[in-house]
């Protein structure tokens, strides 16, 4: 009786050689845009301006991000998960509640403060950002993850009773514009140097730990 013919051995995928070079590549346009982006606006940087200081071809930067905005938005994207990555939003409550905000605090501090977050600040009071679009991609990849992210921590923080909150969204938002205040006005307006006031920083930021605190903190 004849035997059932056998299935062929599985091929197996060669592997990609290119892939970490792609995305040495991915990381270079990525890098270039920030820059042009601060630097020159939205308006005034062109794909091929992005595509030469990256040292790649402008097709090699569409077939990365397949547009300017979509570029616009990673990097608005990849700028915050490098200064403020998601490991700071651990909501592990085997560390205390109050160091675990002063991290947040420390990093988003350091974030909205360093000099190309300030300059992009700045481009947003710009008239380009009056343009809805661009306001909507900065707000959605930007400002909204941070703030997605933080109000994840909380609910946690709420559910084993460190904190009693009733607008855990309104909170989160309560909680980065106090890290923001006064200190940070005065750096975008220039009055006031990021190196030259690493004390106050430090205590405007543990003010702000703890006046959030004291408005939502469960006491022991």
């Amino acid at each position: 009786m004849p035997q059932p013919a056998s299935s062929p051995p599985a091929v197996k995928s060669p592997a990609s050689p290119g892939r970490p070079k792609d995305m040495n590549k991915r990381a270079a346009i990525l890098h270039a845009a920030e820059s042009l982006f601060v630097e020159h606006g939205y308006e005034g940087t062109s794909m091929d301006q992005i595509a030469a200081d990256a040292g790649v071809s402008k097709l090699t930067v569409y077939s990365h991000f397949g547009d300017k905005d979509a570029l616009f938005a990673e990097a608005v994207r990849g700028y915050c998960e490098k200064q403020l990555p998601t490991s700071a939003f651990n909501p592990d409550p085997s560390v205390a509640l109050r160091e675990r905000l002063l991290t947040v605090g420390r990093a988003y501090f350091g974030m909205i403060s360093a000099p190309q977050a300030i300059s992009g600040h700045r481009l947003l009071c710009s008239a380009q950002m009056v343009e809805k679009r661009l306001a909507r991609l900065f707000w959605e990849n930007g400002p909204q993850r941070v703030q997605e992210k933080f109000t994840a921590l909380l609910e946690r923080r709420i559910g084993v009773g460190e904190l009693a909150i009733d607008d855990v969204p309104r909170a989160a938002e309560q909680f980065f514009a106090l890290l923001r205040g006064e200190l940070h006005q005065r750096m975008v307006f220039g009055v006031c140097s990021r190196e030259a006031d690493a004390d106050e920083r430090e205590a405007h930021i543990a003010a702000a730990v703890d006046m959030f605190l004291r408005a939502y903190g469960q006491k022991p």
